[in-house]
């Protein structure tokens, strides 16, 4: 054998250990994304700490939507968009459509939620709806590159039922989404009404889709598009890809693939009937909320028997924090069930629970379940980009040399406990108790932006020492 093929050897067997796929896009694609989700993360933490009394108060107000649109579109939306880049293609064996189509992408999303947050926090509708279709372009050019990579997948699967859901429901959200700021605007009569204006036709249809929004109470639309973004896209999401994940991770199978899909198709017909019913505020909201619990029972139980038949039986801390959102499901289904029953009246304290139920989805499900896949890519990704071509040319790092382990399991237990701290505090309608548990999750976010920082500094200045080689058995130097 050649000195070079023995070369080349050790390193094409140390990439498929380390989970590398041919189906991966460039490093830099998805690293763009994840970076940017982080400082919004970081961002809306810090309006949490100094305006506190928003999660105290009720949530309809212009500083709460400003904020949850931070959290949503910046952090949580931008950080999947940049995961499905690379999770899909590895997932599916599949090439991504156009790397190039999601470089654009990335740019109608990031002006369009800034303008969108900005123009929240001063209620300048008209200018929320300009800045909401300039994202509805990045939407739709992502939704199109992800769709035209499914139409490449060998074997649809459940992971690809979830991917495929999950970008409907994202797409029927942010119409939503715009059809509520749509008819939040003012239409007066001006010269562009005027007809053979080619605008005229344009501000006819807003003025008609404004009076057609009208006619839903405003409450009722605001927690259906909602439950459209949170459930429909990031919740199913979740589902979908932890069919692949968690099993790659544990070294495990999925154990009943009937059990797996009837989890999906009872969340997207949970979803449907609760999206009407909550846009409604009709009473059969409480039976559309059993149904999607029900998938998410089925799906808690095809988790736990994955976790079952692991062969891996340390847990790393990534996926701790991920099994641990998981976990948190089970009590934001009591109070999901408790706040959809019709007589329940609207007071000051059912104000607060609805305002606990989605800081507890948004930061506890959703952005703790990111945070653990967020410490299973983002070192991959470095380390990769960084190492992969001296894989036996020179000794290298490996993917646990890239963070502080410690770090992690300080943010996470710091991330429970702010948790926990705040949601009791958001249902006590204390300020006080609020930044306190807000400052504990500021801390756990703080371990995890050193960690981000002590992984990229990988890309920066790689740590590369010289390899020493062994002579072979029988072989005269």
């Amino acid at each position: 054998m050649s000195a070079a093929a023995r070369v080349q050897m050790p390193r094409a067997t140390a990439q498929v250990q380390a989970g590398f796929s041919p189906h991966a896009p460039s490093v830099t694609l998805p690293l763009r994304f994840m970076v940017t989700g982080l400082l919004a993360l970081l961002t809306g933490m810090a309006l949490l700490l100094l305006r506190p009394e928003m999660l105290a108060t009720y949530h309809y107000n212009q500083y709460v939507i400003a904020t949850t649109h931070l959290f949503v579109l910046g952090w949580i939306c931008t950080i999947v968009m940049g995961a499905m880049y690379q999770l899909v293609p590895v997932a599916l064996e599949t090439k991504l459509y156009s790397e190039k189509l999601a470089a654009v992408q990335f740019l109608f999303h990031l002006v369009g939620f800034a303008g969108m947050v900005w123009m929240f926090w001063s209620w300048n509708m008209k200018q929320v709806g300009h800045f909401g279709a300039v994202l509805t372009v990045g939407v739709g050019l992502f939704v199109y590159n992800i769709a035209r990579t499914l139409l490449r997948v060998p074997r649809w699967n459940v992971v690809a039922t979830g991917v495929a859901s999950a970008l409907g429901w994202l797409t029927l959200a942010v119409c939503a989404g715009l059809t509520i700021a749509i008819g939040k605007c003012t239409y007066e009569a001006t010269s562009a009404l005027a007809p053979g204006n080619p605008f005229g036709a344009v501000l006819h249809g807003l003025k008609s889709v404004a009076a057609f929004t009208a006619r839903f109470d405003q409450i009722g639309a605001m927690h259906a598009h909602a439950h459209l973004g949170a459930l429909g896209m990031f919740i199913m999401l979740i589902v979908g890809i932890s069919y692949k994940l968690v099993p790659m991770f544990t070294l495990s199978d999925l154990q009943n693939r009937r059990r797996a899909a009837a989890s999906l198709a009872l969340l997207n017909v949970g979803l449907l009937g609760s999206f009407v019913t909550i846009l409604l505020r009709h009473r059969l909201k409480f039976a559309f909320a059993l149904v999607v619990v029900a998938g998410l029972a089925c799906y808690g139980i095809e988790i736990a028997a994955i976790l079952r038949a692991r062969k891996r039986r340390t847990l790393d801390w990534g996926l701790k924090y991920f099994l641990t959102a998981i976990g948190l499901l089970a009590p934001l289904s009591v109070l999901a069930l408790v706040l959809s029953w019709s007589g329940l009246p609207l007071t000051a304290l059912t104000g607060q629970l609805e305002n606990a139920y989605g800081f507890m989805g948004l930061l506890g499900v959703v952005s703790f379940a990111i945070i653990g896949m967020f410490y299973k890519i983002i070192p991959f990704l470095v380390w990769y980009g960084s190492y992969s071509r001296q894989i036996g040319l020179n000794k290298v790092p490996s993917l646990a040399d890239l963070y502080s382990p410690a770090l992690q399991a300080f943010g996470y237990w710091a991330y429970l406990a702010g948790l926990t701290t705040t949601a009791i505090a958001i249902v006590l309608a204390n300020t006080v108790a609020v930044r306190c548990g807000c400052a504990l999750l500021a801390l756990s976010l703080g371990t995890l932006a050193l960690n981000v920082i002590k992984i990229l500094s990988h890309l920066v200045r790689p740590r590369i020492a010289p390899l020493t080689l062994r002579p072979a058995l029988g072989t005269t130097l």
